[in-house]
């Protein structure tokens, strides 16, 4: 049964340097006719592959809050006219300053519980250089406000390895963040995608990235000082307070199934995982037409679940339990598995903790897509895979 949602917003007030998720500029873009289609696409969709109800939804984009207050309401006023949702996690994502009291208060009315907010460094120079346009001053202010009007469940996202970024001032960046005492957050290294600022300037070699070793002492740094705040790792990139961990991310890592709504949304439903048009006119023409955004259909063969099983699950510090999986798949991952399991351990990046749960180490950590891939292609005879990539899947519905 399908309990979880995504919703893409597509707007964006300014495009970061780094950023390849669909987006457009929003101004002059028809943001009314987009909200009617998402409410086709959810009717249509609901028709087709209906749910008892759902326990969580994340809006996210694009940024979902550089919609005005008018704008706002009438995306959660479509949400709740077309999901079956009474409660669990509704979480929308933000940028610093958006969120204005009149905003927020829309969201706090349609139940909105939970805020993600991109604030990526507390550097005012950094965040010029990466084509933000808020400033560390504004975090704080966006916070305050959001707790004023009620919201408890906050997290905000970083990003460390940024181009120039020392290791003094990601330590900077961390005493601000943590100095908010927020029950969630995401620390995300900077990846460079095709199609971007970033990607385009590294091409020409004009950016300059720290070293690998600095990164890695970035990312130690973020689990030693989350750790000693009291904020525990349940994921490679994720750290919470007991009983605020991201339900709609475990979702993900879990490998359970999941709605994906909007422009280059995707889903996972019955087996099968599917992408939306991602321009906004090849997106809304079908549903103009009464017909579903389709841009590709991947059913998954058995291997290809249990693969994707493994890799996704191990991203949890909890890892993956054998007990799960084998009730899951009919076979223990421990047999099925074998090879790369063995190879991993022997390496000191993986271990099976009382024959039951398979985790990343704490150097396995350091070396997670390392550890990630040795799962795919792994299964005897499996020499065939859908161009469908997951984690790009995954990572945009973030």
């Amino acid at each position: 049964m399908i309990r979880s949602a995504y919703i893409h917003i597509p707007f964006c007030r300014q495009i970061c340097h780094y950023c390849d998720f669909n987006k457009v500029f929003l101004k002059n873009q028809p943001v009314d006719d987009y909200l009617d289609a998402l409410g086709r696409e959810m009717a249509m969709t609901m028709q087709q592959f209906p749910t008892v109800g759902l326990d969580t939804i994340f809006v996210g984009g694009g940024t979902p809050t550089a919609l005005d207050a008018a704008q706002l309401e009438k995306l959660c006023r479509i949400i709740r006219n077309h999901l079956p949702f009474i409660k669990g996690e509704f979480t929308f994502e933000a940028n610093p300053g958006d969120l204005t009291t009149d905003k927020l208060s829309v969201l706090k009315e349609y139940g909105v519980n939970r805020l993600s907010i991109g604030v990526q460094s507390f550097n005012d120079q950094l965040l010029q250089a990466i084509g933000r346009t808020h400033k560390s001053s504004d975090v704080f202010a966006t916070v305050e406000r959001a707790q004023s009007a009620g919201f408890e469940n906050i997290s905000i996202d970083l990003i460390y390895a940024l181009p120039k970024q020392t290791l003094a001032d990601f330590r900077e960046t961390l005493k601000q963040a943590l100095s908010l005492q927020l029950p969630h957050y995401s620390g995300y290294s900077l990846i460079i995608e095709p199609k971007t600022v970033f990607y385009n300037l590294m091409r020409k070699d004009a950016l300059p990235l720290p070293k690998v070793e600095t990164e890695a002492a970035m990312y130690e740094t973020l689990m030693e000082e989350m750790a000693a705040s009291g904020l525990f790792q349940y994921e490679i990139s994720n750290f919470a307070r007991p009983g605020f961990e991201s339900l709609h991310n475990l979702v993900y890592w879990d490998n359970e199934p999941y709605y994906g709504f909007g422009a280059g949304a995707h889903a996972y439903i019955n087996g099968v995982r599917r992408s939306n048009h991602g321009p906004l006119k090849k997106y809304m023409a079908p549903l103009q037409a009464e017909k579903l955004p389709l841009l590709t259909e991947s059913k998954l063969t058995e291997k290809e679940k249990m693969e994707e099983e493994m890799f996704l699950g191990l991203r949890k510090m909890a890892g993956v339990p054998a007990a799960r999986f084998e009730k899951k798949f009919g076979v223990s991952p421990l047999v099925l598995f074998k090879k790369p399991i063995e190879e991993m351990i022997a390496r000191g990046l993986l271990v099976v903790e009382n024959n039951e749960s398979i985790r990343l180490t704490e150097q396995g950590k350091l070396f997670g897509n390392e550890v990630f891939q040795s799962f795919l292609f792994s299964i005897e005879n499996n020499d065939e895979r859908n161009d469908y990539n997951v984690s790009s899947a995954v990572d945009n519905n973030r």
